[in-house]
């Protein structure tokens, strides 16, 4: 009986450290799609001057 009263301690701390880890890697995923949401906005706010310099270069010529 006590091995299984052991083994179920261990699991218990396991499921902790498990927790905490999980934890920790979902903060990184939601810091990370946060980066990706800003790098998406850069993009669209450069896409009109792209736009604008193959019209301007098109007018151009």
């Amino acid at each position: 009986m006590d091995e299984g009263v052991e083994a179920l301690a261990e699991i218990k701390a396991h499921q902790r450290e498990c927790a905490v880890r999980y934890e920790y890697i979902q903060r990184r995923l939601d810091d990370g799609s946060d980066k990706f949401k800003r790098l998406e906005m850069l993009l669209w706010g450069v896409y009109p001057f792209i736009v604008a310099t193959v019209i301007g270069v098109a007018v151009l010529l």
